[in-house]
């Protein structure tokens, strides 16, 4: 009579235990290893709102030490470091992210700021299978030299078939000084090209843009609306998801007035809480998209997940 193997569960634990040990111990084998690959991303994403399609742009990312001397200037080092601990990040060091966005209307192409240089913009495009010369608009959103850096270069404006548009008050206040490189390099040299919009003017159907001075002298968003559903494009009203968004009292070094600037912070995350509305800020982690809510008496950044997706 056959003597019955009687199975239990530690010896079937053990068995399979032992496998791939054993299976390490045969002659002439060798492991490969697969080279070191660095960080990396996506350089666009795309979204539906509506009949629309919206994408951000990556036209750069870079790492700044330091970041306390840039968000929350006016907060003690010990409230600075109990703020990110609770966030989770670092306080010797941020990632920056550059973000323009281009929204397909079905009948125009609008490409909001130009991001660091025309070979930037130009390289995000392409990835997002666009060219330059399918660009109907190009609207800035304000004068720093990371959102104007890709209108032009060497060879001349990057997108030559594109009305170019931007804020009559933040286009003439850069007018009247001469310390931005950006602009005297960018923009006053092709200023012929330009139409002046003010606040609540409509860049294209769908797309009205929104006061949000402070930034800068003439800082303007963009409320983008299709069948109903909308997504803002925010620029920097607040350039970094926990330091100036969860903390928007707190200042920030480019905030040019940061008294208005911080009443600009809570008077657009106010509205973006309370209307469940999905925002774009240039300078929020990538892929720069998401909603905000309220936290205890403040607001919270929330990634935005499949929701633009549907």
């Amino acid at each position: 009579m056959t003597k019955q193997t009687k199975l239990t569960r530690r010896s079937m634990l053990a068995g399979a235990a032992a496998a791939p040990v054993a299976a390490t111990l045969l002659p002439n084998q060798s492991l490969a290893k697969a080279e070191m690959k660095g960080v990396g991303t996506t350089r666009f994403n795309r979204m539906k709102l509506g009949q629309f399609e919206v994408t951000t742009l990556l036209v750069g990312t870079r790492t700044v030490e330091g970041p306390q001397n840039i968000f929350g200037m006016n907060v003690s080092a010990e409230e600075f470091a109990k703020a990110s601990e609770a966030a989770n990040i670092p306080t010797n060091a941020a990632q920056f992210f550059f973000t323009p966005t281009i929204v397909n209307t079905g009948d125009e192409l609008v490409l909001f700021d130009a991001g660091l240089s025309p070979e930037a913009i130009t390289g995000a495009l392409a990835a997002a299978g666009y060219t330059p010369d399918q660009v109907d608009k190009v609207v800035i959103t304000h004068m720093h030299g990371d959102h104007i850096g890709g209108v032009a270069g060497e060879g001349g404006v990057t997108f030559g078939n594109a009305q170019h548009l931007t804020g009559r008050v933040e286009f003439d206040a850069w007018a009247k000084t001469d310390g931005n490189k950006a602009f005297e390099g960018k923009i006053r040299p092709n200023a012929e090209r330009f139409d002046m919009i003010e606040d609540g003017a409509s860049v294209a159907s769908g797309i009205t843009a929104v006061g949000t001075f402070g930034h800068t002298p003439g800082h303007m968003a963009y409320m983008i609306e299709s069948d109903g559903k909308q997504i803002m494009l925010c620029a920097d009203f607040a350039n970094h998801y926990v330091w100036s968004l969860a903390y928007p009292d707190w200042e920030v070094k480019f905030d040019m007035d940061k008294a208005a600037a911080a009443a600009t912070r809570r008077k657009v995350l106010d509205m973006l809480a309370a209307d469940k509305v999905p925002f774009v800020g240039y300078h929020m982690p990538w892929p720069a998209v998401g909603y905000v809510e309220s936290h205890d008496g403040g607001y919270k950044y929330a990634p935005a997940s499949y929701q633009l997706m549907l």
